[in-house]
């Protein structure tokens, strides 16, 4: 059905298989705020810019009150400082016949330790430690570069923090065996009926 999943395709069967039918097997797209997502993109296009070691001193000059104050926070994380692998990084691995995979924000590397950089100007998910996106990062930079020494980095610009996932042997068995698992149901096409408490944006059309 798919050739490739990613991390929001996951967090969407995972929320209600029934959204994810109307989203990605129907392909009907919900009307959305663009303006919620400016802030983020900027930040984002600030962050990959720095990296790259191209001349942002425009945009900086360009940047709100409130994006500054999250840009001075941003340059001086410790994992700024460190080598730049690449940024807006498209990276998937495959495990059994499906492919997975997504965007990265920024990998970097100290010494020989990866570090997979997220940035986030909401919230860091609840239960980041087996969030899709952190297994599916993770999973596809050890495949990709042949690694074990991997962490991955949220980083809260709200609050102006990190969480740090570090990657055992033990957890990548349990992503493998979670990513696995949901595509299965996924490509069974599995997608129950509407739920009761539904509220989502497809609530007046699903059935």
């Amino acid at each position: 059905m798919f050739s490739q999943l990613s991390p929001n395709m996951l967090k969407t069967y995972e929320a209600c298989p029934r959204k994810f039918y109307f989203r990605y097997v129907k392909n009907i797209n919900m009307p959305v705020n663009d303006n919620i997502f400016e802030f983020g993109k900027n930040i984002h296009a600030m962050a990959s810019y720095y990296l790259r070691n191209e001349n942002i001193s425009r945009l900086e000059a360009s940047l709100t009150e409130k994006e500054l104050s999250v840009w001075i926070y941003l340059k001086s994380i410790i994992y700024f400082s460190y080598e730049v692998v690449n940024t807006e990084y498209s990276l998937a691995v495959k495990l059994g016949e499906m492919f997975f995979g997504g965007r990265i924000d920024a990998l970097v590397k100290n010494n020989d330790e990866y570090y997979i950089l997220d940035y986030k100007t909401g919230a860091i998910p609840k239960n980041s430690k087996y969030d899709f996106q952190t297994m599916i990062y993770i999973l596809a930079v050890r495949e990709f570069f042949k690694t074990e020494k991997i962490h991955f980095i949220y980083i809260d610009l709200k609050n102006k923090n990190e969480e740090n996932i570090t990657y055992t042997p033990e957890l990548g068995d349990v992503y493998k065996m979670k990513l696995l698992e949901t595509s299965s149901k996924i490509c069974a096409e599995e997608f129950s009926k509407k739920r009761k408490d539904c509220a989502c944006e497809y609530s007046l059309i699903c059935y």
